[in-house]
Protein backbone atom coordinates (compact mmCIF):
# COMPACT_ATOMS: atom_id res chain seq x y z
CA UNK A 1 0.00 0.00 0.00
CA UNK A 2 1.03 3.47 -0.43
CA UNK A 3 1.45 5.41 3.00
CA UNK A 4 -1.64 7.74 4.41
CA UNK A 5 -0.86 10.98 4.01
CA UNK A 6 -3.10 13.13 6.68
CA UNK A 7 -2.19 17.02 5.58
CA UNK A 8 1.79 16.58 6.20
CA UNK A 9 1.66 13.55 8.74
CA UNK A 10 2.35 10.23 7.15
CA UNK A 11 0.23 6.97 8.81
CA UNK A 12 2.03 3.91 8.03
CA UNK A 13 0.89 1.54 8.75
CA UNK A 14 -2.83 3.40 7.58
CA UNK A 15 -4.32 2.34 11.11
CA UNK A 16 -6.28 4.44 13.00
CA UNK A 17 -7.22 4.01 16.26
CA UNK A 18 -10.95 5.18 16.37
CA UNK A 19 -12.18 7.81 18.99
CA UNK A 20 -14.09 5.74 21.88
CA UNK A 21 -15.86 7.83 24.80
CA UNK A 22 -14.33 6.56 28.34
CA UNK A 23 -12.01 4.23 26.11
CA UNK A 24 -9.34 6.05 24.27
CA UNK A 25 -7.58 8.21 26.60
CA UNK A 26 -4.02 8.80 27.07
CA UNK A 27 -3.21 5.29 28.87
CA UNK A 28 -5.16 3.54 26.53
CA UNK A 29 -3.59 5.18 23.88
CA UNK A 30 0.06 4.40 25.34
CA UNK A 31 -0.69 0.88 25.38
CA UNK A 32 -1.60 1.12 21.73
CA UNK A 33 1.27 2.71 20.51
CA UNK A 34 3.25 0.25 22.56
CA UNK A 35 2.42 -2.24 20.67
CA UNK A 36 2.58 -0.79 17.47
CA UNK A 37 6.04 0.29 17.74
CA UNK A 38 4.61 3.97 17.68
CA UNK A 39 3.70 3.23 14.26
CA UNK A 40 -0.14 4.61 13.33
CA UNK A 41 -2.43 7.14 14.43
CA UNK A 42 -4.17 7.38 17.65
CA UNK A 43 -6.87 9.75 18.05
CA UNK A 44 -8.30 11.01 21.70
CA UNK A 45 -12.18 10.29 23.33
CA UNK A 46 -14.61 12.82 21.68
CA UNK A 47 -14.25 16.38 22.97
CA UNK A 48 -17.60 18.93 23.00
CA UNK A 49 -16.30 22.08 21.28
CA UNK A 50 -18.31 23.99 23.88
CA UNK A 51 -16.32 22.78 27.40
CA UNK A 52 -13.13 23.40 25.29
CA UNK A 53 -13.75 26.94 24.77
CA UNK A 54 -14.97 27.39 28.22
CA UNK A 55 -11.68 25.05 29.41
CA UNK A 56 -13.95 22.64 31.64
CA UNK A 57 -11.77 20.67 33.75
CA UNK A 58 -12.02 17.59 33.10
CA UNK A 59 -12.00 18.22 29.20
CA UNK A 60 -8.48 20.25 29.47
CA UNK A 61 -7.69 16.54 31.40
CA UNK A 62 -8.59 14.60 28.24
CA UNK A 63 -6.86 17.02 25.64
CA UNK A 64 -3.35 16.13 27.57
CA UNK A 65 -1.13 14.38 25.27
CA UNK A 66 1.97 11.68 26.42
CA UNK A 67 5.07 13.71 25.06
CA UNK A 68 5.76 10.79 23.07
CA UNK A 69 2.47 10.78 21.16
CA UNK A 70 3.11 12.37 17.90
CA UNK A 71 1.13 13.39 16.23
CA UNK A 72 -1.54 14.09 18.55
CA UNK A 73 -4.74 13.80 17.47
CA UNK A 74 -7.83 15.27 18.49
CA UNK A 75 -11.52 14.52 17.73
CA UNK A 76 -14.50 16.98 18.29
CA UNK A 77 -17.80 17.34 18.64
CA UNK A 78 -19.75 20.43 17.45
CA UNK A 79 -22.81 21.41 16.30
CA UNK A 80 -22.40 25.53 16.01
CA UNK A 81 -19.94 26.79 13.27
CA UNK A 82 -18.88 29.14 15.69
CA UNK A 83 -17.97 27.17 18.63
CA UNK A 84 -16.92 24.91 16.48
CA UNK A 85 -14.31 27.49 14.43
CA UNK A 86 -13.44 28.77 18.30
CA UNK A 87 -12.43 25.65 19.57
CA UNK A 88 -10.68 24.81 16.41
CA UNK A 89 -8.60 28.22 17.00
CA UNK A 90 -7.78 27.74 20.03
CA UNK A 91 -6.04 23.89 19.79
CA UNK A 92 -4.22 25.64 16.33
CA UNK A 93 -3.26 29.05 18.03
CA UNK A 94 -2.49 26.98 21.55
CA UNK A 95 -0.35 24.09 20.17
CA UNK A 96 -2.81 21.89 21.73
CA UNK A 97 -2.65 19.15 18.96
CA UNK A 98 -1.29 18.23 15.27
CA UNK A 99 -4.08 17.27 13.78
CA UNK A 100 -8.36 17.58 14.18
CA UNK A 101 -10.63 15.02 13.41
CA UNK A 102 -14.40 16.16 13.70
CA UNK A 103 -17.19 13.65 14.84
CA UNK A 104 -20.14 13.45 12.72
CA UNK A 105 -20.41 9.33 13.63
CA UNK A 106 -21.87 9.05 17.03
CA UNK A 107 -25.22 7.68 17.42
CA UNK A 108 -25.81 8.11 20.92
CA UNK A 109 -29.42 9.12 21.86
CA UNK A 110 -28.28 12.06 24.03
CA UNK A 111 -26.22 13.40 21.17
CA UNK A 112 -28.79 12.93 18.30
CA UNK A 113 -31.45 14.28 19.74
CA UNK A 114 -29.91 18.16 19.83
CA UNK A 115 -29.00 17.08 16.07
CA UNK A 116 -25.12 16.54 16.70
CA UNK A 117 -23.43 13.25 16.01
CA UNK A 118 -24.92 10.72 13.07
CA UNK A 119 -27.92 13.43 12.73
CA UNK A 120 -25.78 16.25 11.70
CA UNK A 121 -24.65 15.74 8.16
CA UNK A 122 -28.54 15.52 7.16
CA UNK A 123 -28.42 19.07 7.05
CA UNK A 124 -26.12 19.80 4.57
CA UNK A 125 -25.81 23.40 4.77
CA UNK A 126 -25.15 23.03 8.35
CA UNK A 127 -22.73 20.66 7.90
CA UNK A 128 -20.81 22.95 5.00
CA UNK A 129 -20.72 25.89 7.67
CA UNK A 130 -18.87 24.04 10.63
CA UNK A 131 -16.58 22.23 8.21
CA UNK A 132 -15.78 25.59 6.62
CA UNK A 133 -15.57 27.01 10.21
CA UNK A 134 -13.48 24.60 11.73
CA UNK A 135 -11.09 24.37 8.25
CA UNK A 136 -10.68 28.10 7.80
CA UNK A 137 -9.42 28.16 11.27
CA UNK A 138 -7.09 25.45 11.70
CA UNK A 139 -4.44 27.28 10.24
CA UNK A 140 -1.74 24.81 9.14
CA UNK A 141 -3.36 21.70 11.26
CA UNK A 142 -5.37 18.80 8.56
CA UNK A 143 -9.16 18.57 9.19
CA UNK A 144 -10.72 14.83 8.90
CA UNK A 145 -14.07 13.58 9.85
CA UNK A 146 -15.89 10.70 10.58
CA UNK A 147 -19.34 9.83 9.78
CA UNK A 148 -22.04 6.76 9.46
CA UNK A 149 -24.03 6.18 6.58
CA UNK A 150 -26.92 8.08 7.09
CA UNK A 151 -29.49 8.10 9.66
CA UNK A 152 -31.38 5.02 8.60
CA UNK A 153 -31.66 3.25 5.46
CA UNK A 154 -34.21 5.94 3.97
CA UNK A 155 -31.93 8.98 4.78
CA UNK A 156 -28.48 8.10 3.92
CA UNK A 157 -26.23 10.74 3.97
CA UNK A 158 -22.67 9.75 3.46
CA UNK A 159 -22.14 10.53 -0.57
CA UNK A 160 -23.49 14.20 -0.21
CA UNK A 161 -21.22 14.51 3.14
CA UNK A 162 -18.25 13.67 1.11
CA UNK A 163 -17.95 15.85 -1.50
CA UNK A 164 -19.41 18.42 0.16
CA UNK A 165 -16.46 17.54 2.79
CA UNK A 166 -13.62 17.64 -0.05
CA UNK A 167 -14.99 21.10 -1.27
CA UNK A 168 -14.49 22.63 2.00
CA UNK A 169 -10.88 21.51 2.41
CA UNK A 170 -11.22 18.58 4.72
CA UNK A 171 -8.61 16.54 4.53
CA UNK A 172 -9.51 12.77 4.87
CA UNK A 173 -12.68 10.69 5.52
CA UNK A 174 -13.66 7.98 7.91
CA UNK A 175 -16.92 6.32 6.99
CA UNK A 176 -18.08 3.37 9.21
CA UNK A 177 -20.20 0.84 7.08
CA UNK A 178 -23.73 1.58 9.38
CA UNK A 179 -26.78 3.66 9.66
CA UNK A 180 -27.22 6.04 13.21
CA UNK A 181 -30.23 3.64 13.57
CA UNK A 182 -27.98 0.12 13.33
CA UNK A 183 -26.16 1.68 15.91
CA UNK A 184 -23.52 -1.56 16.40
CA UNK A 185 -25.75 -3.94 15.22
CA UNK A 186 -26.15 -6.23 11.91
CA UNK A 187 -23.48 -5.81 9.54
CA UNK A 188 -21.16 -2.76 8.41
CA UNK A 189 -21.61 -2.22 5.04
CA UNK A 190 -17.90 -2.10 3.38
CA UNK A 191 -19.92 -1.78 -0.28
CA UNK A 192 -20.58 1.72 1.34
CA UNK A 193 -17.05 2.69 1.54
CA UNK A 194 -15.99 1.67 -1.89
CA UNK A 195 -18.68 3.84 -3.19
CA UNK A 196 -17.43 6.77 -0.94
CA UNK A 197 -13.40 5.69 -2.73
CA UNK A 198 -15.42 6.34 -5.70
CA UNK A 199 -17.08 9.52 -5.07
CA UNK A 200 -14.36 11.58 -3.57
CA UNK A 201 -11.39 9.90 -5.19
CA UNK A 202 -9.47 13.57 -4.57
CA UNK A 203 -8.72 12.79 -0.72
CA UNK A 204 -8.22 9.48 1.45
CA UNK A 205 -10.65 7.60 2.60
CA UNK A 206 -10.56 5.39 5.24
CA UNK A 207 -12.85 2.12 6.44
CA UNK A 208 -14.48 1.33 9.59
CA UNK A 209 -16.89 -1.40 11.22
CA UNK A 210 -16.35 -4.80 11.98
CA UNK A 211 -12.34 -5.08 11.69
CA UNK A 212 -11.94 -7.26 14.63
CA UNK A 213 -8.78 -9.24 13.60
CA UNK A 214 -5.95 -7.59 11.39
CA UNK A 215 -7.21 -9.89 8.45
CA UNK A 216 -10.94 -8.13 8.60
CA UNK A 217 -8.49 -4.92 8.22
CA UNK A 218 -6.28 -6.08 4.77
CA UNK A 219 -10.03 -7.81 3.51
CA UNK A 220 -11.20 -3.93 4.17
CA UNK A 221 -8.70 -2.15 1.68
CA UNK A 222 -8.74 -5.27 -0.64
CA UNK A 223 -12.51 -5.23 -1.28
CA UNK A 224 -13.17 -1.51 -0.88
CA UNK A 225 -9.95 0.11 -2.22
CA UNK A 226 -9.94 2.74 1.05
CA UNK A 227 -7.06 3.99 1.58
CA UNK A 228 -7.11 2.57 5.22
CA UNK A 229 -8.73 1.91 8.35
CA UNK A 230 -10.34 3.07 11.27
CA UNK A 231 -10.49 0.63 14.36
CA UNK A 232 -13.04 0.80 17.59
CA UNK A 233 -14.22 -2.32 19.18
CA UNK A 234 -11.95 -4.81 17.76
CA UNK A 235 -9.22 -3.43 19.84
CA UNK A 236 -11.46 -3.60 23.70
CA UNK A 237 -9.47 -5.19 25.71
CA UNK A 238 -6.86 -6.09 22.93
CA UNK A 239 -4.09 -3.52 22.36
CA UNK A 240 -2.03 -5.88 21.20
CA UNK A 241 -4.34 -5.94 17.81
CA UNK A 242 -2.37 -2.54 16.84
CA UNK A 243 0.65 -4.54 16.75
CA UNK A 244 -1.15 -7.45 14.36
CA UNK A 245 -2.12 -4.63 12.40
CA UNK A 246 1.20 -3.50 11.82
CA UNK A 247 2.79 -6.92 10.91
CA UNK A 248 -0.35 -7.77 8.68
CA UNK A 249 1.08 -4.58 6.45
CA UNK A 250 4.05 -4.96 6.30
CA UNK A 251 4.00 -8.39 5.32
CA UNK A 252 6.47 -9.44 9.01
CA UNK A 253 6.25 -11.39 11.93
CA UNK A 254 3.19 -13.48 13.28
CA UNK A 255 -0.20 -12.12 15.11
CA UNK A 256 -0.34 -12.17 19.12
CA UNK A 257 -1.61 -15.17 20.53
CA UNK A 258 -1.32 -14.04 24.27
CA UNK A 259 -1.52 -16.68 27.50
CA UNK A 260 -3.82 -15.42 30.24
CA UNK A 261 -0.60 -13.89 32.14
CA UNK A 262 0.45 -11.89 29.35
CA UNK A 263 -3.07 -11.07 29.38
CA UNK A 264 -2.62 -10.31 33.12
CA UNK A 265 0.08 -8.67 32.99
CA UNK A 266 -1.30 -5.83 30.46
CA UNK A 267 -4.12 -5.56 32.64
CA UNK A 268 -1.94 -4.44 35.37
CA UNK A 269 -0.15 -2.11 33.06
CA UNK A 270 -3.97 -0.77 32.15
CA UNK A 271 -4.66 -0.40 35.24
CA UNK A 272 -1.55 1.42 36.83
CA UNK A 273 -0.93 3.99 33.59
CA UNK A 274 -5.15 5.22 34.44
CA UNK A 275 -4.01 5.89 38.61
CA UNK A 276 -1.20 7.47 37.40
CA UNK A 277 -2.86 9.21 34.65
CA UNK A 278 -6.08 10.22 36.76
CA UNK A 279 -3.65 10.94 39.84
CA UNK A 280 -5.12 8.03 42.07
CA UNK A 281 -4.48 4.27 42.53
CA UNK A 282 -7.86 3.36 43.63
CA UNK A 283 -9.78 5.91 40.84
CA UNK A 284 -7.79 4.32 38.27
CA UNK A 285 -8.44 0.62 38.98
CA UNK A 286 -12.44 1.61 39.52
CA UNK A 287 -11.99 3.23 35.98
CA UNK A 288 -10.32 0.62 34.47
CA UNK A 289 -13.01 -2.17 35.84
CA UNK A 290 -14.78 -1.82 32.56
CA UNK A 291 -11.90 -3.53 30.39
CA UNK A 292 -11.89 -6.80 32.32
CA UNK A 293 -14.61 -8.65 30.76
CA UNK A 294 -13.09 -7.39 27.23
CA UNK A 295 -9.64 -8.56 28.28
CA UNK A 296 -10.54 -12.22 30.15
CA UNK A 297 -13.59 -12.65 27.19
CA UNK A 298 -13.08 -16.71 26.49
CA UNK A 299 -10.57 -17.39 29.35
CA UNK A 300 -11.49 -20.01 31.64
CA UNK A 301 -11.96 -18.25 34.64
CA UNK A 302 -15.14 -18.81 36.40
CA UNK A 303 -18.18 -16.18 37.05
CA UNK A 304 -16.96 -15.65 41.00
CA UNK A 305 -13.17 -14.40 40.03
CA UNK A 306 -14.61 -12.44 36.83
CA UNK A 307 -17.21 -10.52 39.70
CA UNK A 308 -14.27 -10.02 41.76
CA UNK A 309 -11.86 -8.44 38.90
CA UNK A 310 -14.78 -6.29 38.30
CA UNK A 311 -14.86 -5.13 41.61
CA UNK A 312 -11.14 -4.73 42.76
CA UNK A 313 -10.18 -1.36 44.45
CA UNK A 314 -6.41 -1.49 44.63
CA UNK A 315 -3.61 -2.78 41.81
CA UNK A 316 -2.42 -4.96 44.89
CA UNK A 317 -5.41 -6.62 45.18
CA UNK A 318 -5.96 -6.98 41.27
CA UNK A 319 -2.71 -8.53 41.03
CA UNK A 320 -3.57 -11.29 43.66
CA UNK A 321 -6.83 -11.77 42.06
CA UNK A 322 -5.28 -12.78 38.94
CA UNK A 323 -2.53 -14.58 40.31
CA UNK A 324 -5.00 -17.11 41.71
CA UNK A 325 -6.09 -17.95 38.06
CA UNK A 326 -4.83 -20.52 36.31
CA UNK A 327 -2.24 -17.96 34.03
CA UNK A 328 -0.86 -20.75 31.84
CA UNK A 329 -4.23 -21.24 29.74
CA UNK A 330 -3.43 -20.26 26.00
CA UNK A 331 -4.98 -17.53 23.50
CA UNK A 332 -8.59 -18.45 23.56
CA UNK A 333 -10.13 -19.97 19.87
CA UNK A 334 -12.57 -17.78 19.24
CA UNK A 335 -11.71 -14.91 21.13
CA UNK A 336 -10.20 -12.43 18.42
CA UNK A 337 -14.76 -11.95 16.99
CA UNK A 338 -16.90 -9.16 17.99
CA UNK A 339 -16.73 -7.37 21.29
CA UNK A 340 -18.09 -4.49 22.53
CA UNK A 341 -21.79 -2.80 21.91
CA UNK A 342 -23.15 -5.39 19.38
CA UNK A 343 -27.49 -3.88 20.02
CA UNK A 344 -28.87 -2.42 17.32
CA UNK A 345 -31.68 0.79 17.95
CA UNK A 346 -34.55 0.48 15.02
CA UNK A 347 -35.50 4.34 15.94
CA UNK A 348 -32.58 7.39 16.15
CA UNK A 349 -33.56 10.31 18.32
CA UNK A 350 -33.80 13.60 16.58
CA UNK A 351 -35.08 17.16 17.27
CA UNK A 352 -38.58 17.71 16.70
CA UNK A 353 -39.14 18.42 12.64
CA UNK A 354 -35.01 17.13 12.04
CA UNK A 355 -36.14 15.55 9.16
CA UNK A 356 -38.38 18.17 7.13
CA UNK A 357 -35.41 19.85 5.19
CA UNK A 358 -32.76 18.96 4.73
CA UNK A 359 -31.28 22.05 3.90
CA UNK A 360 -33.12 24.14 6.63
CA UNK A 361 -30.55 25.06 9.17
CA UNK A 362 -32.68 25.80 12.10
CA UNK A 363 -34.14 22.97 14.92
CA UNK A 364 -30.49 23.17 16.35
CA UNK A 365 -30.63 25.41 19.55
CA UNK A 366 -27.39 26.50 22.17
CA UNK A 367 -27.99 23.26 24.42
CA UNK A 368 -26.74 21.03 21.73
CA UNK A 369 -23.42 22.12 22.66
CA UNK A 370 -23.30 19.41 25.81
CA UNK A 371 -21.47 21.09 28.59
CA UNK A 372 -19.39 17.76 29.35
CA UNK A 373 -17.21 15.95 27.21
CA UNK A 374 -17.58 12.32 25.89
CA UNK A 375 -20.57 12.41 23.87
Amino acid sequence: MTQLQIGPHAVQPPVVLAPMAGITNAPFRTLCREFSGGKGLFVSEMITTRALVERNEKTMQLIHFDETEKPRSIQLYGVDPDTVGKAVRMIAEEDLADHIDLNFGCPVPKVTRKGGGSALPYKRHLLRSILREAVTNAGDLPVTMKMRKGIDDDHITFLDAGRIAVQEGVTAIALHGRTAAQHYGGTADWDAIARLKEAVPEIPVLGNGDIWSADDALRMVRETGCDGVVVGRGCLGRPWLFGDLVAAFEGTGTYAKPTLKEVAAVMLRHATLLGEWIGDEARGVIDFRKHVAWYTKGFSIGSESRKKLAIASSLDELDALMSELDLDQPWPVGADGPRGRTSGRNRVVLPDGWLDDPYDRTGVTADAELDTSGG
